[in-house]
């Protein structure tokens, strides 16, 4: 029952009560006027009309209550019919969601049943790749462990195999100890008989050198002195003969397995060298566009050097300007940034500042990613940040025509094929070939020798001191003392010395040559000297009567030896000495 219907319950209870009361009221004064004797009093007609009027109010009362009972039993009727109906209303919602519920608990069923499926095929398939998997892995693990046993037996045989000859090797020092102590007993007993001969010789000298110094007339200082230099002149002759011999040995042997080595690195590294100047030239669109580069007054061409610090030259030659800067890298900022000018043809100073970012921030990145290339190509993967920047500004960096990017990755694969030739460590000599020449990148804004500038930024930034060592000696300021700087050093020498990797100017070309003429020329007995092959091989023609051929041998080292101590030269120079002998003879 709501609370509505207790409400209307309790107000029909009161109703009920009110009612009850007046009617039992009314029947008291009932039975008291019945009872009361009937005269005519006024006083007994005015209370009776009285206590009448209060009878109709009452009965009035009675009606009233009765109608209001009628329609508080309506009310609750309604009541009741409306609880009726809202009773059927919930009990067809408890229907509906009971049906809704078994429905829901049936497609619940059934896609719990699909997914009780579907996780048993899936755990099938999972089984069975986790067999196949297992399969592999135990094969692979059979092959290893059959592998390994096979090693275990190499092993084990090698062992065997040291342990026998270790074997050998001790009976055999055994056998040779016995026979140096038989030795050194009859060592001695010929040390005692040598002892009494060389006395013996010792008083037969004695007397001898007396007897000669009488027959001879000379005392035995001056028959010293006189054997002396000849003795002298003799070891000189069966010197020059025996380093001779031993050239020819070295040269057939080492000299030999290092050209060979020296070749095959180069062979296997083509690289390309391209040759750069310091000005860079730009094509134009037409000949307008150089009145607009200029500018009113000439502002924009002197904004335009002023922001870049890069010459801009315009001359005659037609459709085309001329950048002129001795820095490579601004050279081609201040040339990218004329070329994005010309291409939006919006050219005042307040554009080219604008335009001079843009461009100096693509040839960082352009530094940048022609640095990290180089990296890959040559296998090195960690170095330092600020070494990667200043490899990239040596993209453009030029040395006698030949990129210094390109040959430090030259050089880098040069060394790398010598020390594999020779079982070094191939990462570590590659490093310090690659980064040799990372001074290059400061030589313009930092005093001294590029090889000791890379030397410090090397230390500077983590490197090893066998890199750096190698960096600063690789020109002899510092003594190479280890075998990677000796790999450097030979590696950029065969980079740089490669036919067509450099080019050298006219001037100091003439002058190496005619200084190299002179070294030879000024040798004694030298009849005639001429440098060929571009100033790689020297030709000395010698006169037969002055010069013999053990002469002509340690005149050609003399040349040479002088050669390397004041020169410097890319590559090498072959000495050759020419001696020719002529005999003629005329026929009568």
């Amino acid at each position: 029952m709501s609370a509505f219907d207790i409400v209307l319950l309790i107000v029909v209870l009161l109703l009920v009560v009110v009612v009850v009361g007046a009617v039992l009221f009314g029947v008291r004064t009932l039975k008291r006027l019945s009872l009361a004797p009937a005269p005519e009093d006024p006083a007994f007609i005015a209370e009776k009309d009285r206590q009448e009027q209060s009878l109709a109010a009452l009965r009035t009362a009675a009606s009233e209550a009765n109608s209001t009972i009628d329609v508080a039993k309506s009310a609750a009727a309604a009541a009741r019919t409306e609880a009726a109906a809202a009773k059927a209303e919930a009990k067809a919602a408890r229907a509906e969601a009971r049906r809704v519920l078994d429905d829901a608990r049936a497609e619940a069923d059934t896609v719990l049943e699909r997914a009780h499926k579907q996780a048993e095929a899936d755990a099938e398939q999972l089984r069975a790749t986790a067999r196949r998997s297992g399969e592999r892995e135990v094969a692979v693990l059979a092959a290893t462990t059959r592998e390994q046993a096979a090693e275990v037996e190499r092993r084990a045989a090698r062992m065997d195999e040291r342990e026998r000859l270790h074997t050998e090797e001790v009976e055999r020092l055994a056998e040779r100890e016995r026979q140096l102590t038989a030795a050194t007993a009859a060592l001695a007993a010929r040390e005692a008989a040598l002892a009494e001969r060389e006395r013996t010789l010792t008083e037969v000298e004695e007397q001898r050198r007396r007897e000669l110094e009488r027959v001879a007339g000379l005392t035995a200082d001056a028959a010293r002195v006189e054997l002396v230099e000849s003795i002298e002149g003799q070891a000189k002759r069966e010197a020059a003969l025996l380093v001779r011999e031993i050239e020819a040995d070295a040269r057939g042997s080492a000299e030999q397995r290092a050209r060979n080595i020296v070749v095959d690195a180069i062979q296997r590294v083509a690289s390309e060298q391209t040759a750069e100047s310091v000005v860079s030239v730009l094509h134009l669109p037409g000949d307008e566009m150089k009145g607009r580069i200029i500018g009113r007054e000439g502002r924009n061409i002197r904004a335009f050097e002023s922001v870049t610090g890069v010459n801009l030259i315009i001359d005659d030659t037609p459709e085309a300007v001329l950048l002129s800067c001795f820095d490579p890298v601004r050279r081609e900022v201040g040339r990218v940034t004329l070329e994005k000018l010309v291409l939006d043809g919006r050219i005042h100073p307040h554009r080219i500042e604008e335009v001079y970012d843009l461009a100096r921030q693509e040839v960082e990145e352009l530094c940048l990613r022609a640095a990290e290339d180089a990296l890959v190509e040559v296998g090195i993967t960690e170095i330092h940040p600020e070494l990667v920047t200043l490899l990239g500004r040596l993209r453009y960096r030029t040395s006698y025509g030949q990129n210094v990017l390109k040959h430090l990755v030259e050089t880098a694969h040069i060394a790398g094929v010598m020390a594999a030739e020779l079982r070094l460590d191939v990462p570590t000599i590659k490093r310090c070939a690659f980064l040799h020449d990372i001074g290059k990148a400061l030589t313009h804004e930092v005093e001294g020798s590029h090889a000791i500038i890379g030397a410090d930024v090397a230390r500077k930034y983590g490197e090893s001191e066998d890199v750096v060592h190698a960096i600063e000696a690789h020109h002899n300021e510092v003594p190479p003392q280890t075998i990677e700087a000796v790999l450097t050093q030979a590696s950029d020498a065969c980079s740089g010395g490669r036919p067509g990797a450099r080019r050298e100017s006219l001037e100091a070309y003439v002058k190496r040559l005619e200084r190299i003429e002179e070294i030879a020329a000024g040798k004694l007995g030298v009849e005639k000297v001429f440098a060929m092959q571009a100033g790689r091989e020297i030709r000395v023609m010698v006169k037969p009567d002055d010069v013999d051929d053990i002469g002509a041998a340690v005149l050609a080292r003399d040349v040479a030896k002088q050669i390397e101590e004041e020169l410097t030269y890319p590559g090498q120079i072959r000495v050759t000495v020419v001696r020719e002998s002529r005999v003629t003879e005329i026929a009568r």
